[in-house]
Parts: structure tokens; C-alpha cells; sequence
């Protein structure tokens, strides 16, 4: 596990795994959009198969950014290269994670909800707009994320 601590490839003083996570959760919007259009082209199999391999395939990325932290050190060994306030860059990171748990409450309520609704015929059909509605949220959650997560990054690892 090594390879985690070696130097990222963003070209900051960010290590392997906070790159890696980074770029991901940039483009998690833009994965979580696709699947959403497949839902608007009517293919609800692909949509629901898609959904559930992102929302996975997230949590093991947050998996893995977890462990980095916990054995690079933590906030406040990568704080230490920062020419950000100390406090500034903690309020952003408790706002981000604040952001990040209600995200991963809508995902995870509308996935367990959607699955077991498409099992039982529900979804397409009756529970249609209740799951557009958290899938909404869910969405712009999501977005938020994305975005605060790489604001933490950029005060951290570039500012």
C-alpha cells in the first residue's frame, strides 16, 4: 500500500490516492448523469444496473480514501503544507462532510427504495414521481459533493 503515499499525478503536493479520489469525485456527476439519461431513454434495466455499479463502486473509492487518510496521518498532516487558515480550511471540510453524509443518506435511501420498487413492478409506474423527487435531491447532493470535495482538495494540496 505504499503506492498510496507516492507522489499524485496532478502535479500537487497531494499524494497518489488523494488524486485518485479526486478525480473521481469530479467526475461523479457526469458518471451519475449518464445513468440518469438512460432512465429518460426509457432503459430502466441499464439505468437501475448502472446506479447501483456507481453507487458501489463510490463507496469503495470513499473506502480507500478513508483508509489514506487514517494512515497518512489525517487532516491535520495534510494541512501542513497548506498556505490556507488553519480554521477556513476546517470549516470547509466539516461543511463537506456534512454535504457528503446527507449525499450518501438520499443515494442510499434511493437506491434501497428503487430496488425493492422495481422488484415489487412499482418502478417504472406508481412510485415514479416520489423516486424523480429524491432522485432530485439525490442528484444535486451529489453536485455539491463533487464540488466541495474538490474545493477541500484545492485548499489543502494546491493553495
Amino acid at each position: 500500500m505504499d503506492y498510496m503515499f507516492t507522489e499524485g499525478f496532478l502535479g500537487t503536493r497531494a499524494p497518489f490516492f488523494m488524486d485518485f479520489v479526486t478525480l473521481i469525485v469530479a467526475f461523479l456527476p457526469l458518471l451519475v448523469y449518464g445513468a440518469i439519461l438512460l432512465a429518460r431513454k426509457k432503459m430502466f434495466i441499464a439505468h437501475t444496473i448502472t446506479q447501483n455499479i456507481i453507487y458501489i463502486f463510490s463507496i469503495v473509492v470513499v473506502a480507500y480514501f478513508e483508509f489514506g487518510v487514517r494512515v497518512g496521518g489525517g487532516f491535520d498532516v495534510f494541512m501542513s503544507g497548506s498556505g490556507v487558515h488553519y480554521t477556513y480550511a476546517l470549516v470547509v471540510l466539516i461543511l463537506h462532510i456534512i454535504i457528503a453524509l446527507l449525499m450518501l443518506y438520499y443515494w442510499t435511501m434511493l437506491l434501497f427504495s428503487a430496488n425493492y420498487q422495481l422488484f415489487k413492478g412499482l418502478l417504472p409506474g406508481r412510485a415514479s414521481v416520489l423516486h424523480k423527487k429524491l432522485a432530485v435531491k439525490t442528484f444535486i447532493s451529489i453536485i455539491f459533493t463533487s464540488f466541495s470535495g474538490i474545493w477541500v482538495y484545492l485548499l489543502l494540496f494546491v493553495y
